[in-house]
């Protein structure tokens, strides 16, 4: 049985003091959920704080992005040890804003996985299609090349470090959302994906997010498909009242 994982990325978004506030209002309202992850990934400057204030709690901290080298002249770059030594247990890599905004190619991210799993931290790998690739009926073909591309020479035993976030771009904070039907089905490819490269014990123990437009009135339906083991939550993990809803879905 796969345990869910739902993930807050907060992207740039609050200061220190904003950040402790919501923490404080998700701790102070969080629900008993024993079967399921709860994580949050604020920006860089907030980790440090809100480790101290979620130690001995059940929310886990995790962190945007990573760099692939543990040290040198990379001005602006965090590397993985730096996030271990904040208490993150989790790492985005591979957001479609990393790829579109910052040029994060798959040799780049798969670097990053790498990296992120030498330092012990679970990374979250995102894949996801643009309108465009998806109208012109490539969706699939980009989302198994961004698997497979991003998961290049892990081995079958660290995969049970990994997760995947299937974000299709045309969702992400547009309001649309993919269907429960399609958001399924692409997940079943993923997994799919995962059995040709690792086989089908492995594929079957990957956690499969689904990210773009997860609110409170979706994520029920959504969380009710057999593929799907979690959400990557943005806008709606900004306030309390909608990540707490989203935490305690009801499958």
């Amino acid at each position: 049985m796969r345990k869910a994982l739902i993930a807050g990325n907060w992207k740039m978004h609050k200061t220190v003091a904003e950040a402790v506030e919501l923490v404080e209002a998700l701790l102070r309202d969080m629900p008993d959920a024993p079967d399921r992850e709860v994580v949050i990934c604020p920006p860089f400057t907030a980790l440090s704080p809100l480790h101290a204030l979620l130690a001995n709690t059940p929310l886990l901290l995790g962190a945007q992005d990573v760099f692939y080298e543990t040290q040198g002249a990379y001005t602006s770059a965090i590397a993985p040890q730096m996030l271990t030594e904040l208490g993150c247990s989790y790492v985005i890599v591979g957001h479609s804003e990393r790829r579109a905004v910052f040029g994060d190619t798959d040799a780049i991210i798969n670097r990053k996985l790498h990296a992120a799993l030498q330092a012990g931290l679970r990374p979250i790998l995102c894949v996801g299609e643009t309108k465009t690739q998806r109208d012109a009926g490539k969706a699939e073909q980009i989302v198994v090349g961004q698997v497979q591309a991003g998961l290049a020479d892990v081995g079958g035993a660290q995969m049970a470090e990994v997760v995947i976030a299937y974000e299709p771009v045309w969702a992400i904070g547009t309001g649309d959302t993919a269907t429960s039907a399609d958001a399924q089905a692409m997940h079943a490819t993923v997994r799919a994906t995962l059995d040709d490269l690792f086989g089908g014990a492995v594929a079957e123990t990957v956690r499969i997010q689904y990210g773009g437009s997860v609110k409170p009135d979706n994520v029920d339906e959504l969380m009710a498909q057999p593929d799907i083991d979690g959400a990557l939550v943005g806008g709606a993990a900004l306030k309390a009242e909608s990540f707490l809803r989203i935490i305690g879905y009801r499958a």
